[in-house]
């Protein structure tokens, strides 16, 4: 973790940008539907702690990196925030044409841009896969030279960075959907105190939830392995082919500001 001195004050405003992972799926639905999200819950509990903030969630499944940079950040500078989470680039290295320089520059340009407006940034350095699967261990080289970059950048431009390389609770089944590429509402959960972490608001015992009580198997081989490959794997695959997104059809939840107050009191969204 690359932690930093931030101070929660209330009416401060925040918005969260990404893929899926900041959109929430497979978190708990909210009443109107949609997933709820680590992004969410660290809102909630800033709102918890200064009194009130401001939330906007841009974030859309099937993002890549360059997109989000491309649409996203202006969306969010326009909005004028004091803090900023950008979490991308796993989709990226998903795809066969996998381009380093590419992905580097585009987070840069994107951290540049918010941090010249005066926003807190925080960004994320993702977990090892091959700790979980042998299958979507194929991408690990890949997600560790990207968080090489994420941590260049964020020393460059004094960026707060979320580590999940080598987090050993997330290798627990529990913290994630059958998918294997979302997390479970469990995982929502930690990620936010991961996140709450960087910002000086929560302490590390969350790498160590005793909820969880005894650690979980590793992912089911055999059976567990096929079912996995013809209920999630080979529906994205042929998605990949027919050069469609999950997203394509997925507007932002919160585009603009929503008021989020302490927890008992009447809130937003």
């Amino acid at each position: 973790m690359r932690t930093i001195e931030w101070n929660a004050r209330q009416g401060l405003g925040y918005v969260a940008l990404g893929d899926s992972f900041t959109e929430g799926l497979e978190d708990e639905l909210r009443a109107d539907g949609r997933h709820c999200g680590w992004a969410d819950r660290v809102a909630q509990q800033l709102a918890d702690s200064a009194g009130g903030v401001r939330y906007a969630n841009l974030g859309v499944r099937g993002r890549l990196l360059p997109q989000v940079v491309e649409e996203q950040v202006p969306a969010a500078i326009a909005l004028k925030p004091d803090l900023v989470t950008l979490a991308a680039g796993v989709n990226d290295a998903l795809r066969p044409g996998f381009d380093l320089d590419l992905l580097a520059t585009s987070l840069e340009r994107g951290v540049r841009s918010l941090r010249a407006t005066g926003a807190t940034v925080v960004i994320f350095a993702f977990g090892d896969p091959a700790r979980r699967s042998r299958v979507m261990g194929s991408i690990r080289e890949r997600i560790r030279v990207m968080n090489t970059a994420v941590h260049a950048i964020a020393d460059e431009y004094d960026c707060g960075v979320v580590d999940f390389w080598g987090m050993a609770v997330f290798d627990d089944d529990r913290l994630w959907n059958a998918d294997r590429l979302h997390l479970s509402p469990r995982g929502h959960r930690l990620a936010a105190q991961s996140v709450l972490e960087v910002l000086g608001h929560a302490d590390d015992s969350w790498r160590t939830p005793a909820e969880l009580g005894a650690p979980g198997s590793v992912l089911s081989r055999g059976g567990g392995h096929l079912r996995w490959v013809g209920s999630h794997a080979a529906p994205w695959v042929m998605r990949r082919l027919r050069g469609e997104s999950s997203g394509d059809s997925i507007t932002p939840k919160h585009p603009d500001w929503v008021a989020v107050h302490r927890t008992g009191q009447a809130s937003t969204g």
